[in-house]
């Protein structure tokens, strides 16, 4: 083996300590709560949009392998998202996604609609938890152990996956609906109140998918 070889290994590898350190300080809370059989993350997406679901996730981890590279959706590209998104599939022990339409989020608000569509997700799952590590909430209605984590997707490797899940998942929906309802560039920004859905707004009304609450100084 050359230098230039030996070299580019030894990076590689240096890389690969660097992110199973970073993952491990990523898993404290699934360490310290290790006595529970099936710790669950939960998340969600798409709180802020003017148009398209609420979508949540929950994913519990397998305990006996880490799943590297697992950050906050927000922090990673679209690509590393749609990797991990797979991987989380198949590896995860279970993985579960609720979602609260527009209208439902017009009618009771959306952080009523946000916990609807958590309780809908926790209850998708194949294994029921034991608990649930959730991003900076505590879900009404659950009567399972809770412990809300401030920031929890940066902190939570099971927070992390639930967030990834819920975005990929939400992210394609707009994507398809960009489809349906063109002239509010959904594939772009995934519902959001940006300047080109504003104008498409203007232009051309609300759909079935916007949020009316949302939207009424637009239209």
């Amino acid at each position: 083996m050359n230098k230039r070889e030996e070299e580019r290994l030894r990076k590689q590898q240096e890389k690969l300590e660097k992110e199973i350190a970073r993952t491990e300080a990523m898993s404290v809370f699934e360490k310290e709560y290790s006595d529970h059989q099936a710790i669950c993350g939960i998340d969600e997406v798409g709180r802020g949009p003017f148009a398209g679901p609420v979508v949540a996730g929950a994913v519990i981890l397998p305990k006996d392998h880490p799943i590297l590279y697992l950050n906050d959706s927000k922090k990673l590209s679209e690509k590393k998202r749609e990797e991990l998104y797979e991987v989380i599939l198949e590896e995860a022990v279970a993985t579960g996604i609720g979602m609260a339409s527009p209208a439902r989020i017009d009618e009771i608000n959306i952080l009523q609609a946000t916990y609807e569509a958590m309780r809908m997700a926790i209850s998708n799952l194949s294994v029921q938890p034991d608990l649930l590590l959730n991003d900076a909430v505590t879900i009404p209605e659950i009567e399972i152990m809770q412990i809300p984590i401030i920031k929890g997707d940066a902190k939570s490797v099971s927070i992390a996956a639930a967030s990834i899940l819920a975005k990929v998942t939400r992210d394609r929906l707009m994507v398809e609906y960009e489809k349906v309802f063109p002239g509010y560039d959904f594939a772009s920004n995934k519902g959001y109140g940006t300047k080109a859905h504003i104008e498409g707004l203007k232009k051309l009304g609300p759909t079935p998918i916007h949020r009316m609450s949302f939207i009424h100084k637009y239209i």
